[in-house]
């Protein structure tokens, strides 16, 4: 997918490419990037980078940047318990791990279910990486993120992935790891270097401030430039955010006809 819709320019108007989204989106959250780092050297040498003296989720981490608009580091003793840290890469998928087992009784019914859950998780693969961070894409602080996260309702991320898909088209898929769905957003996007998109978990809207109706995708920043271009493309063709409500009873032939040549297919 990479090659058919994204990007290989790693220089970035970050804050340009910020604007274009909340002007096309009217995002309610600040959008961030994430990026590894193979030494806490390179982490703490970003500018301005806070690091915690607490412990804390990966969800909280990524809350400082996109609710507060701070830039946090991390490393992986100062994360909470081994699936965050396992899903960014800076804990092994260990026997112990796989098995689930503090999860036997919890999300899943019996060990096997457990354990399966844990195998499905996309994670980054442990031995690289040392250190995480995580700041308002706008800063251009991490220059470039890995990732960007964006998250938005439902109804501007499938604005998001129209404009994503207006050229070099081609069908997304994903799917639901269920809890630690980060594993589906920023553990699958880091792993595969590919769009991904999540429905955030309980953990993530509990401790990570995520609203009861924000979906997330992680996407690399190479995608960014081409989903503002078709959101511009789109918003000329008048579809754009918000979506307003033609009326359920009202003769749909009126407001097809605005957007479809007379005697087209109309869309589902």
């Amino acid at each position: 997918m990479t090659d058919v819709i994204g990007s290989d320019n790693t220089h970035f108007d970050f804050k340009d490419l910020v604007d274009g989204l909340n002007r096309l989106l009217r995002l309610r959250t600040t959008p961030i990037g994430m990026k590894l780092f193979e030494s806490l050297e390179d982490m703490e040498a970003i500018p301005r980078i806070r690091r915690s003296n607490a412990i804390h989720t990966t969800d909280q981490i990524v809350g400082m940047a996109a609710r507060n608009g701070w830039t946090v580091g991390i490393t992986e003793a100062d994360l909470v318990g081994d699936q965050c840290k396992t899903v960014i890469g800076l804990h092994p998928r260990n026997n112990e791990w796989l098995s689930g087992e503090r999860y036997k009784g919890v999300w899943y019914a019996g060990p096997e279910d457990a354990s399966a859950h844990q195998q499905a998780m996309d994670v980054v693969p442990f031995g690289q990486y040392q250190a995480m961070a995580v700041s308002p894409l706008a800063s251009g602080r991490l220059n470039p993120p890995d990732i960007c996260l964006i998250y938005a309702t439902p109804a501007q991320m499938i604005l998001f992935i129209n404009g994503l898909q207006w050229t070099g088209y081609k069908k997304l898929e994903w799917g639901c790891v269920g809890e630690s769905s980060c594993a589906d957003s920023w553990g699958r996007a880091l792993k595969t270097g590919e769009p991904s998109l999540s429905i955030p978990c309980f953990a993530e809207r509990r401790y990570g401030g995520v609203m009861e109706d924000e979906l997330l995708m992680a996407i690399p920043p190479g995608f960014l430039p081409k989903v503002i271009a078709g959101l511009e493309q789109l918003s000329r063709n008048g579809l754009r955010y918000p979506i307003p409500s033609y009326g359920i009873s009202n003769d749909a032939r009126a407001g097809l006809g605005v957007s479809y040549d007379k005697g087209s297919a109309a869309p589902s």
